[in-house]
């Protein structure tokens, strides 16, 4: 297949298209830089230019494709509302010129926008349309567009895909942790993220490409189901060689500032439901595993 990938040279999207290639497919990428594109051709892609407001640039690449991998998202958590609306447009989009053809549109969600207390997430559960998260629009916009004759996937993401080139969430923990000298986790630390290695999850979008039935369906991207956040804390501490310490909500609220949501999510998923439907199998090393191995704390 020739499948046009948004955020091609991202942490998620580079490993996607590495993974496509090897399985024997063609890439489009889309580049918004010179430099974006010359790693996309010495990946073995094409070039697509344009960025996630370029609609005509979008619409362009999934016109000439077999079908559509979405992994491109505007990461300022400064304006994080607007960066939803860019998604759900570009989403649209990439829907309007794929419809009534079948082909796959794969677009990327997050387990965080789930609330399922007292239990793991499943790939069942449906976000609230009336909830607080503006990350929710992005799904809601892939279901409309699910019901004009494209197949659409959504893949969830945890808050934590780890590997090499890592520029997410643990990496913001360790330069907090850097920075004020410890470790820091809230009351028991007991509040669980899931995770999945960057490569676990591009396996998983080829997969959906390859296999996604019509229609609308979600996937987990979900290799560990929760992490405690004092185990993650604790492996941050032991590589920073310095110490993991309980704080009250109102400490850890302080210490860690505009990331307090997140530090502060208790948001086990399950990957039972995409396992069995896909024959995803993550492989790859865990989150501990990986941030024993040091390379998480280079300078």
């Amino acid at each position: 297949m020739r499948v046009f990938v948004t955020g091609a040279t991202g942490f998620v999207g580079s490993a996607v298209v590495q993974e496509l290639i090897s399985a024997g497919h063609q890439v489009l990428g889309l580049a918004r830089s010179e430099e974006n594109a010359r790693s996309l051709i010495a990946a073995g892609a094409e070039v697509q230019y344009g960025n996630l407001e370029d609609i005509d640039s979008l619409r362009s690449g999934a016109a000439a494709s077999d079908g559509v991998i979405h992994t491109g998202f505007v990461h300022d958590f400064t304006r994080f509302k607007e960066c939803c609306e860019i998604d759900r447009r570009a989403i649209t989009a990439l829907g309007a010129e794929l419809a009534g053809s079948d082909r796959p549109l794969i677009i990327t969600s997050g387990i965080g926008i789930l609330r399922v207390p007292d239990r793991a997430a499943t790939e069942a559960d449906i976000p609230d349309a009336s909830g607080p998260n503006p990350r929710i629009a992005s799904e809601m916009a892939a279901t409309e567009i699910s019901e004009t004759g494209v197949r659409v996937s959504i893949v969830r993401l945890p808050p934590t895909v780890h590997g090499a080139g890592d520029h997410g969430f643990v990496p913001v923990l360790i330069g907090m942790a850097r920075e004020k000298g410890i470790s820091v986790y809230k009351e028991e630390g007991s509040n669980s993220w899931p995770a999945v290695h960057r490569l676990d999850a591009a396996k998983l979008y080829r997969l959906a490409l390859e296999q996604a039935p019509a229609g609308l369906v979600r996937y987990h991207a979900v290799a560990e189901e929760g992490i405690a956040f004092r185990d993650i804390a604790e492996a941050i501490g032991k590589g920073l060689h310095m110490p993991a310490v309980s704080k009250t909500a109102e400490e850890a609220a302080e210490h860690f500032s505009w990331f307090s949501h997140f530090a502060g999510m208790d948001c086990a998923a399950s990957a039972r439901q995409t396992q069995t439907a896909l024959g995803w199998n993550p492989d790859q090393q865990t989150l501990i595993e990986d941030l024993d191995t040091g390379d998480y704390f280079k300078l």
